[in-house]
């Protein structure tokens, strides 16, 4: 065999081969999966403890962090080794959910975080197996997740329509506070001068209802330490409104954030309190 002929078989080997790789390289990019753009399962489960509660497509449950309610999560550092975040991109939500209600955030190191309803999502380490349900009360600040939540518990410091910070006790100054909220993170309050299951603000033709809008859903199921005994309803002109503890439950019409307390210093502080479990029933 002469060095031509060696020449021409050593080029067609090497198209050859070059054509194998980048039929591989094709092929490999048509079966690779980008797990950005995997759906994720979230499922109800039916507990007897706990109602229905939010689970992985593995049924590992899924739980809410009070600090969050503005919609971020303030779990970082060394707390998530205690509660890894949920990083679905993209949920297929399962059991008669609503995809509209989850969307993501991007925390503060750059990592995605599924929301539900507004909420960021985590688990519980010491769930060591699906239905486990071991996190829900902890620290009086991580609560089950549940899709029956009317109201939620959420914390923060307060600050008034003023701008100014106040303390649990409406004095000016910072601390943590916790306070109740619908499950869009909306802040609920009650008024001074209402008494036991009468409401004394709300005119007739309801045209002051836009400041202090009456506020009224259906009870199913409530996060850990809340009482159903301790809501109700009462008729207010034709409409109802929901009560804690005899109080009426109202909405501040100029909060318009999740974790907005601006009502809190209307027309002064103390007038219009949050709601928590430490309020006292109101007087008959």
């Amino acid at each position: 065999m002469n060095n031509q002929t060696k020449s021409s078989i050593q080029k067609t080997y090497v198209s050859i081969l070059t054509g194998i790789l980048l039929i591989g390289l094709a092929s490999c990019r048509d079966n690779s999966t980008d797990t950005g753009s995997e759906e994720f399962e979230i499922r109800v489960e039916s507990t007897q403890s706990h109602g229905k509660v939010l689970t992985d497509g593995d049924g590992m449950v899924l739980y809410f962090f009070a600090p969050d309610v503005n919609g971020e999560s303030h779990c970082i550092g060394n707390c998530l080794a205690n509660w890894p975040v949920l990083d679905a991109e993209q949920v297929k939500p399962q059991d008669g959910l609503e995809a509209s209600d989850f969307s993501t955030i991007q925390r503060a190191d750059g990592t995605v975080q599924t929301t539900y309803k507004g909420w960021p999502l985590y688990y519980f380490a010491g769930d060591q197996q699906p239905g486990e349900i071991n996190g829900d009360g902890v620290n009086n600040a991580w609560y089950v997740a549940s899709p029956e939540y009317a109201i939620t518990i959420a914390s923060g410091q307060l600050v008034g329509n003023d701008g100014k910070n106040y303390k649990s006790d409406y004095t000016e100054g910072e601390g943590t506070t916790t306070f109740f909220t619908d499950i869009e993170g909306r802040t609920l309050y009650t008024f001074k001068k209402d008494s036991a299951n009468t409401n004394n603000y709300t005119n007739p033709d309801f045209s002051n209802n836009d400041a202090w809008p009456i506020f009224y859903t259906e009870i199913k199921n409530l996060p850990n330490g809340l009482n159903q005994q301790d809501f109700g309803e009462i008729n207010v002109y034709g409409k109802k409104q929901l009560t804690y503890k005899g109080w009426p439950v109202y909405y501040f019409g100029n909060d318009t954030q999740r974790g907005d307390t601006k009502g809190v210093s209307v027309p002064s502080p103390g007038i219009w309190p949050i709601i928590n479990s430490e309020i006292s029933p109101a007087p008959k």
